[in-house]
């Protein structure tokens, strides 16, 4: 069933900031995607590795003003509509509304059309427009031409902290924004939405504390979060391995990075509130 995408997040950045990053693309090319080209109010396109279908532009610009953006974007031979809005909640703080046609759940799951990577892809593309926003470093993108799929990222805080967030259910599901069930030993089941409610968990096949968690999706592949800590810091490293190498689960990789920003969020904010509001 094809029906909207919706995502709402609020930035601490004030709306007409926020706004200059959406449109000028200069701004864009450094946060999301590695070409784009803008001339308001007629042009507004974006393309490159990053981007979905990034072969070539795709994108035709229906409206913009001070605190709204229309495109049509063609992604599978289907014109889908992109809407982005903007809402002042303060003199420093901007909620962001996000929504796109023509997204079917189920093409996440079987890759049918590469639609099925939008809501991923946007909520990696604003997690990324957040940091942008408030000076923090972004989180690598998503790279829809390599079926190599690996990142890094350094987080202020311990490997120990870090490791424990990873592996235990109540910090997963606090950072990622959704209830993980995990049992922290080799063997032990990983399910996204809880054990009740997942019929075919994930598998954990390697665990060392404080340094390596891998864990195994079947067909999806195996993700494996690798920590090395000095000084109170650590960096991390993110692989995803032992998929059909022919049709690379982008949708599953974007939302695995961008629950990475949040967890970078999640450790270096004192007081840390989740980005993402209810849509």
């Amino acid at each position: 069933m094809t029906e909207p995408m919706t995502l709402r997040a609020r930035v601490a950045a004030p709306l007409a900031a926020v706004h200059t990053a959406l449109t000028d693309a200069g701004a864009l090319r450094t946060w999301f995607a590695e070409h784009a080209e803008v001339e308001l109010p007629h042009h507004y396109e974006f393309w490159g590795r990053h981007t979905p279908e990034g072969d070539a532009p795709h994108q035709r610009l229906l409206h913009v003003d001070d605190q709204s953006l229309r495109l049509a974007w063609v992604l599978d031979g289907e014109e889908t509509t992109l809407a982005i809005d903007l809402t002042a909640e303060s003199a420093d703080s901007t909620l962001i509304t996000l929504s796109q046609t023509h997204f079917d759940f189920s093409d996440v799951i079987t890759g049918k059309s590469i639609r099925g990577v939008l809501n991923t892809f946007w909520a990696l593309s604003i997690a990324n427009l957040i940091d942008h926003l408030e000076g923090r470093p972004l989180t690598p993108r998503v790279d829809f031409t390599s079926a190599e799929l690996r990142a890094e990222v350094e987080i202020d805080a311990p490997a120990e902290k870090i490791f424990e967030s990873l592996t235990d259910s109540a910090a997963a599901s606090s950072w990622f924004g959704y209830p993980i069930e995990i049992e922290p030993h080799v063997g032990g089941r990983y399910a996204m939405g809880g054990f009740d409610n997942n019929p075919n968990p994930a598998k954990i096949v390697d665990l060392t504390p404080g340094r390596r968690l891998t864990v195994d999706w079947g067909p999806a592949g195996v993700n494996t979060w690798e920590l090395e800590g000095s000084a109170g810091r650590t960096r991390l490293t993110l692989v995803q391995s032992g998929f059909d190498t022919g049709r690379p689960p982008y949708a599953g990789w974007a939302g695995t990075l961008s629950g990475l920003a949040e967890l970078r969020r999640y450790h270096e904010l004192p007081d840390w509130q989740p980005v993402w509001l209810a849509a």
